[in-house]
């Protein structure tokens, strides 16, 4: 079916081609009688995938040719939305409200373009028609008024409530959280339709906030009956005759780091130091493919899943418990299956051997990221001499991981410096303490090591012209790095190499900004400039990493790709592949890499809203209290202004009363039309928190005034009436000293 779906498609791009009815089409592609039946259903599928479009005439097209854009609607809180084309080289479609059509966030559409790119502004559409509805329940809070209730999504980007029938109602009360199942899709100038299929609990009930999370997002925490009971049935010890024809390395000296409350430890490390200038550094993978079997009730809702996903408070896994936790966590003291990728490297960090293959281990300790760092950077004498007997393999490690970082710093990797938060909760899940997340040495060891494991089976199976998942970054589009490149030389810096740039000229301009007030505004810019990394069936190479290479290997407990791997490895290593095998994983690995694609894309934004929903949740109680910051970002509607333990909140320049601020889109700033008082990314500012919106996981502060800044605008103001009154015959100079000294004394601050 997937040769006559892609002859047909084939045959429909080609420029001589013109829209043809079922049975022209069927005629010039001499389709028998007998398969009429399936030739329809080919094309329902293809119409279903947005691939082809069938007109009003019923004449069948290809969107592309037909003035039209398949692709996914991406809605805003104010209405309006994109569309996402499915076609990775076309430019988003902006959709005004009206042009909506009744399409919802998230849903499958076609787009007619009404108005074409022109200079910088966006091309501009309509939706004709919605492929595929993304949502059929919508998480949000219930009210109601005497004769129908309604539902207000927590997702802005659904714009319009969720209207209730009075007899679909269901028992939910106002304020509560609830999940609605759309009866009646929205149309233009009317809302969608629902009832209430699940009221989840009070909005101040424990639990309640991150619950509508999980639900609005499709999360299942709970695995499907038949799942569970295949994960019970698999053994919790390795037997001897599990470990035939594995390397035995149960007497090499290895162990795990990780996070204190990580418990599916998938990679334990060793080294050894052959010589001066010699390491061997093992990587030692859980081999989760030996447990989950291709095609399972286990492997379907693994795909399904594609990855876990880790909550401000709990993990929703891929693999259940009995694998996560269980069999496949190397914890220490116990056999464990393995994949092994051993590697000779020499001091400049090149890979000069390595060897990939099945082993059987038992990890020899659980470290942590903690005690590591504690050991290496602090010399804790009484956590070292809790770990005496890995203590010189650990000083190995740090050498070998400063070497490897060295060498990829040296080919051009970019290394963003982005301030992650700790958020530390209560048993009852409030709240006590948000802090930055420092990344020590001990996560860098672990970083370089599966950063040079991955890049080595990545190249292995490339030349070995195997089928593969690839984790790729393609190279940004010239006219993004062109804007991007403005943007720096508007804020004082040169961007190199703009027409074939090279992850190299990126590093360098982000070591150039490292440690000043523009390093948050240019880091966070330039990200946006770039694409966005993904898994693929072709190897295009990873920018970001500066690496011709890569893939995701070291954690199929936690990643459907890294799984993947492993049973292709398997496969390779027992010369068990042959032709047919291999054109079944060549067809089933595109759809598989852009589906763990979109599953990673949901985890990280469920994972995102979790922790802005606690970080509101924690300023609450600061309401009216005063704090230091640091502006962040400045926008024609205000500017967002960072403090030191992450949190981000918004000054609307609406609130900005004491002068008409007018925002310098060249060098983002605001500056005052009378006082001429400038505010620019990397100034420390006073600001009141006047709102913490739970509801909206949203932060508004107020700028306080300082009374440096009062008074010399008394002082101009009082030199302004003395020019007019003639008693000064010169103008009054305001430079950029007495412009700082307004902002007041500057303190040392935290990067972002």
């Amino acid at each position: 079916m997937m040769d006559r779906k892609e002859r047909i498609l084939a045959f429909m791009k080609e420029d001589a081609y013109k829209p043809l009815l079922f049975s022209e089409l069927a005629m010039v592609l001499d389709v028998p009688k007998s398969d009429m039946g399936m030739f329809g259903d080919i094309l329902d599928q293809l119409e279903i995938e947005g691939k082809i479009f069938k007109t009003h005439r019923n004449r069948y097209g290809v969107p592309e040719r037909m003035n039209l854009i398949a692709g996914h609607l991406q809605g805003n809180e104010r209405g309006y939305g994109f569309v996402i084309p499915d076609d990775e080289n076309v430019k988003d479609i902006f959709i005004s409200s009206e042009n909506l059509n009744g399409a919802m966030h998230k849903d499958k559409v076609i787009a007619r373009v009404n108005k074409k790119i022109i200079g910088d502004k966006r091309a501009e559409g309509e939706i004709i028609r919605i492929v595929k509805r993304a949502n059929s329940v919508v998480v949000g809070t219930f009210d109601r008024s005497k004769h129908f209730g309604f539902v207000i999504p927590d997702d802005t980007r659904l714009s319009g409530d969720v209207f209730i029938p009075k007899d679909q109602v269901n028992g939910a009360k106002a304020g509560q959280k609830v999940v609605a199942q759309i009866m009646a899709w929205p149309e233009k100038r009317r809302n969608a339709e629902g009832k209430i299929i699940e009221v989840i609990g009070d909005m101040d009930e424990p639990g309640t906030d991150i619950l509508s999370i999980i639900k609005a997002y499709g999360l299942q925490e709970d695995f499907p009956e038949e799942v569970a009971k295949q994960a019970s049935m698999i053994g919790q010890t390795v037997s001897e005759e599990m470990v035939q024809g594995r390397r035995d390395l149960r007497k090499l000296r290895m162990f795990t780091i990780d996070g204190e409350d990580a418990k599916d430890l998938d990679d334990a490390i060793s080294i050894q130091k052959i010589s001066n200038d010699k390491f061997r550094l093992g990587v030692h993978i859980a081999d989760v493919s030996h447990y989950v079997k291709e095609d399972t009730h286990l492997d379907e809702e693994a795909l399904k899943r594609g990855t876990s996903v880790y909550l401000v408070d709990r993990v929703i896994p891929m693999l259940p418990k009995e694998i996560s936790n269980g069999i496949c966590s190397l914890n220490p003291g116990v056999d464990r299956l393995a994949f092994t990728v051993m590697m000779e490297i020499n001091s400049c960090g090149k890979v000069l051997e390595y060897d990939i293959f099945e082993s059987i281990i038992n990890s020899d300790e659980r470290m942590t990221y903690t005690d590591v760092y504690k050991m290496l950077e602090l010399d804790d004498g009484e956590v070292i001499e809790c770990y005496t007997h890995l203590f010189e393999d650990l000083k190995i490690m740090k050498e070998l991981a400063l070497i490897l970082r060295r060498r990829r710093m040296d080919r051009g990797a970019i290394d963003f410096n982005f301030d992650e938060a700790k958020i530390v909760l209560d048993e009852s899940g409030t709240p006590t303490h948000i802090e930055k997340y420092e990344n020590t040495i001990a996560n860098k060891i672990i970083e370089e090591f599966m950063l040079a494991c991955n890049e080595t089976v990545a190249e292995h199976f490339f030349w070995n012209n195997s089928p593969f998942i690839y984790r790729i970054h393609e190279e940004p589009e010239t006219e993004k790095i062109e804007a991007f490149s403005t943007f720096a030389h508007n804020m004082g810096y040169t961007l190199k190499g703009i027409n074939k740039i090279h992850p190299r000229a990126l590093q360098e301009l982000l070591g150039k900004v490292k440690g000043t007030k523009e390093e948050t505004i240019i880091s966070m810019v330039m990200l946006r400039s770039l694409q966005k990394a993904r898994y693929s069936h072709l190897n295009n190479g990873h920018f970001g990493l500066a690496a011709k290479y890569y893939c995701h290997f070291t954690a199929p407990i936690r990643r459907y790709p890294d799984l993947i791997i492993h049973r292709i490895m398997k496969e390779r290593l027992k010369g068990i592949s042959n032709p047919t095998r291999e054109e079944k994983i060549n067809s089933r690995i595109p759809g598989i890499a852009r589906h763990c694609s979109e599953r990673e894309r949901t985890a990280d934004e469920a994972e995102r809203d979790t922790q802005d929903l606690k970080k509101v949740e924690f300023m609450k109680k600061y309401e009216g209290e005063e704090f230091e910051g640091i502006i962040s970002n400045v926008t024609s509607f205000g500017m967002f202004v960072g403090l030191e333990n992450t949190i981000e909140g918004f000054v609307r320049i609406s609130s900005m009363e004491d002068d008409y601020y007018i925002f310098n889109d060249k060098s983002y700033s605001l500056v005052g039309e009378r006082n001429r008082r400038i505010f620019r990314i990397g100034d420390i500012v006073k600001v009141k928190l006047i709102k913490a919106d739970v509801a909206t996981r949203k932060i508004e502060f107020l700028l306080v005034k300082d009374k440096n800044a009062e008074k010399n605008e008394v002082n101009e103001q009082g030199n302004k009436s003395n020019i007019k009154k003639g008693k000064r015959k010169r103008k009054r100079n305001i430079d950029e000293s007495v412009i700082l000294h307004i902002r007041g004394k500057k303190k040392k601050r935290t990067k972002r």
